[in-house]
């Protein structure tokens, strides 16, 4: 037995395999090791050896120990493709390197934004078992990480050639590589994995070369494409049970040549597996259940207007009665979706233009389904991707009310195989809503959009979804046995009982870790010196609020209240936000809530309050701007939000603020609205930190407001003078740019010293880089996606405040984002 040591070969923060968010890894079937969530984009060698080529495979080097020993670090998960977009090496392969001397540097912010994790596993491939390592702490480059104990090799029984013919048989076959990206370290460590209870050699022969089977590193230097044909050769007394195993793995014997990488990604990488959007990330395993409606043949001649009219009535009554009770027993985004199809039952502008076709003799169905249809088509035809899913909502009210029309129940009723993944064309929201939810495993639809109704009624139930999977979805045969993996977007078609298995394994651990965390994760969020950093969430209905409690919000520090303004054709009345906001008050227990007044305007118009036309709406009327210049919205919801019981829970707080003036008109408001209501005590009032005017005048708004909430997403958009939305800006819009934490630490010295409190409340806060960052510039809140609340503790459990702020002072001294997110722990 033999120990070999391992020096950090980046600086981040290290983990055990266990917290990497991949099974091939998680597991150690590529080997044990450790796990490094870099914050810096530069990879050292972690000990001696020998650079070993892997062909293609920039993301990732492995080292060769003089006693064999080989040493792989992985940078990210699933970055193989990145196709080495962000790498550059700095040394050769077979090149002999010392513990320390650099191997490569990546653009750590491209991986971040681009990879599924940037997570780095480092880890002994050809055996070995971690002894002692750095585990849950701040590593620089060379710091102690892991010692890894590797047993002696065991004595061979028989030298080959003296082993029984019996035992020497031999199995050849070829196979075509399915995996999209060929065999890179994931595919390369199931086939390893998959060899291990077996008795045999097996090596793969490829482009006049070969590996050994059960060397994860030995196959990715081959740099074997997706496509490729390679031929597996096995010798041993179990040659065909190992050649048979892995036939489970490599299923496309002899496979063509694929399409180019784009192409690959509008369409099935091989036969067995669908590539779609992500609507709802998760997994599932279970049997298909293929999901399709005919479409109902009317008649277009009518029976006289007075009949088809009274039919048409009638039927529109009953449905809009369905929708309302499939509505009243749910909540949140589900909820609204079904009220707005209740809204959509009652519009006027189908009605008539049905009326006019039964005035014309037509029937009640030819009549309905024109005067769906003629919309929808509208809608399909835009170039906006929302509008155009909208249709999807009229499809579903012309089913439901042509159903009805033809003595059948508005929604199409079928009881489900427990463990059901459905296929789809496109599934209509009314009949998700009222299917059996405990039988549903995951949906998958060849048609549709992430933000359709469907996928957000999906996303509410914590289904898996995929939508925009193609053609592909309606052949798959019913029972057919499905892996749904909706955290990378694919759906693997019968795959085989060990990939089921390992399935399985990775959802129970999963399964475990979350539940890890969310053991801690009602506990208040702190340092590791006990500094109070409290972890509020950001929220957009009472689902949300719900989804927060239990995730370990410790309140809400941004409640958007735009889903009550926003697709309607009038604005929601003072009773009906009364009604919204109690529900989400009550949701959230007694934790504060804050409540941001409507930011309309800019990328959020609405129907009713037609703006003057801008040159440039993200410059114009926007947030407490809009608010002001119809004062009548703002003094509604005012009053709305004064009603909520008890009135110490709420915060109330205004976006886009750049002028000291505009607080001061709203407080005025708010005291005419409490005196009109006859409420004592005035909530606290506070305003968003979302353009550089706003934080450089930090110390004037803290003199008229009660708190400052930062909201990193606009405040880097107005600082970086880059727009959020452009599709070739978005990658370099980063809220860790030293301009902007420069303007973070402006506004929080600000609140420090007029003893206010400080809040972040966009992405920046859910980022678990930037956490240290923000504590050590002073912020006292942060305010995320509730799933992230039990992440977002753990980060905090694991730094003091002297570290977080010898940190933040760093940062602001450095020259880009790129260079903040790779910053070292090594000057601390």
């Amino acid at each position: 037995m033999t120990i070999l040591t391992l020096r950090a070969p980046m600086a981040g923060w290290c983990s055990g395999l266990d917290e990497v968010p991949d099974p091939v890894f998680a597991e150690k079937m590529a080997g044990d090791g450790v796990a490094i969530e870099p914050t810096a984009g530069a990879v050292h060698a972690p000990c001696d050896g020998e650079v070993v080529a892997m062909k293609g495979a920039k993301h990732a080097v492995t080292i060769r120990t003089a006693s064999g020993e080989e040493v792989l670090i992985h940078v990210g998960i699933d970055t193989v493709q990145l196709e080495g977009a962000g790498f550059a090496w700095a040394v050769a392969p077979g090149q002999h390197v010392k513990s320390g001397d650099l191997l490569l540097r990546f653009d750590l912010d491209l991986v971040a934004r681009r990879a599924k994790s940037a997570v780095t596993p480092v880890l002994v491939v050809n055996g070995g078992e971690v002894r002692r390592a750095n585990r849950d702490a701040l590593v620089a480059v060379g710091d102690f990480l892991a010692e890894i104990e590797i047993a002696a090799p065991a004595a061979k029984a028989a030298a080959n050639d003296e082993v029984a013919p019996s035992s020497r048989r031999e199995a050849r076959r070829h196979f075509g590589v399915p995996f999209e990206h060929g065999l890179h370290a994931r595919p390369a460590a199931l086939v390893a994995a998959a060899l291990k209870p077996f008795d045999a050699e097996v090596s793969i022969h490829a482009q006049g070369r070969n590996a050994n089977a059960r060397s994860t590193t030995a196959m990715m230097a081959l740099g074997v494409r997706c496509g490729d044909t390679i031929e597996v050769v096995a010798v041993g007394a179990q040659a065909e049970e190992a050649v048979s195993v892995l036939a489970t793995l490599l299923a496309l014997p002899q496979a063509p040549a694929l399409p180019s990488a784009p192409e690959r990604r509008k369409a099935a990488v091989t036969e067995k597996t669908l590539v779609g959007v992500i609507a709802c990330r998760g997994i599932a395993i279970g049997r298909a259940t293929p999901w399709s409606h005919a479409e109902i043949a009317v008649d277009e001649a009518g029976r006289g207007a007075a009949e088809e009219s009274e039919a048409l009535k009638l039927a529109l009554a009953r449905v809009r009665a369905h929708l309302v009770d499939l509505a009243s027993k749910a909540s949140g985004d589900q909820n609204a979706i079904l009220s707005a199809h209740v809204e959509l039952v009652d519009d006027p502008d189908l009605h008539q233009r049905a009326s006019n076709a039964i005035a014309r003799g037509k029937s009640a169905g030819h009549a309905w389904r024109g005067a769906t249809r003629t919309t929808s088509n509208a809608l399909d035809a835009l170039d906006d991707p929302r509008m155009r899913e909208r249709a999807a909502d009229l499809r579903d009210l012309e089913n439901q009310v042509l159903r009805v029309l033809i003595g059948k129940p508005p929604a199409s009723t079928r009881e489900l195989p427990h463990g059901s993944i459905l296929l789809a064309d496109e599934l209509l929201p009314s009949q998700l809503a009222s299917l059996d939810r405990t039988r549903i495993a995951g949906i998958v639809m060849a048609r549709g959009g992430a933000t359709s109704h469907v996928a957000i009624i999906a996303a509410s139930l914590g289904i898996p979804a995929l939508v925009a999977a193609g053609p592909g979805v309606l052949e798959v045969a019913e029972g057919t046995h499905l892996i749904l993996d909706a955290e990378n977007g694919r759906l693997d078609i019968d795959p085989a009982p060990e990939a089921r298995t390992a399935m399985q394994g990775a959802q129970s651990e999963r399964a475990k870790q979350e539940a890890t965390d969310r053991e801690r994760a009602l506990e208040p969020g702190a340092t590791k010196d006990g500094t109070k950093i409290a972890v509020y969430a950001n929220l957009g209905s009472a689902g949300d609020a719900r989804t927060a409690v239990v995730h370990g919000a410790e309140g809400c520090g941004l409640l958007r209240t735009e889903f009550l303004f926003l697709d309607r054709r009038e604005p929601p009345g003072e009773d009906e936000q009364v009604r919204a906001y109690q529900e989400i008050a009550t949701a959230m227990q007694g934790r504060p809530l804050t409540i941001r007044t409507m930011d309309i305007g800019g990328d959020k118009p609405i129907a009713y309050l037609p703006l003057p036309r801008e040159e440039n709406p993200a410059l114009g009327l926007r947030g407490v701007r809009t608010s002001l210049w119809k004062p009548g919205l703002l003094r509604t919801q005012l009053r709305a939000i004064l009603r909520v019981s008890p009135a110490s829970q709420v915060r109330i707080l205004l976006p886009m603020v750049t002028d000291v003036e505009d607080v001061r008109v709203v407080r005025e408001m708010i005291d005419d609205v409490r005196s009109e209501l006859g409420v004592e005590a005035s909530p606290p009032l506070g305003v968003m930190i979302e353009t550089p005017a706003s934080a450089m005048l930090a110390d004037q708004l803290v003199e008229v407001a009660d708190f400052l909430s930062i909201g990193t997403n606009d405040l880097s958009q107005y600082t970086l003078a880059m727009d959020r939305g452009h599709p070739e800006l978005a990658s370099r819009l980063d809220a860790m740019h030293p301009a902007v934490l420069r303007l973070i630490a402006v506004a929080a010295d600000a609140a420090q010293g007029a003893g206010k409190e400080v809040a972040v409340c966009g992405s920046l806060g859910s980022d678990v880089a930037a956490i240290p960052i923000l504590v050590g510039l002073g912020v006292h809140e942060v305010s995320v996606v509730p799933t992230s609340i039990p992440r977002i503790k753990r980060t905090l459990r694991s730094h003091d405040l002297a570290s977080c702020k010898a940190l933040a002072h760093e940062a602001l001294e450095q020259k880009s984002a790129a260079a903040v997110r790779k910053l070292t722990g090594g000057a601390r």
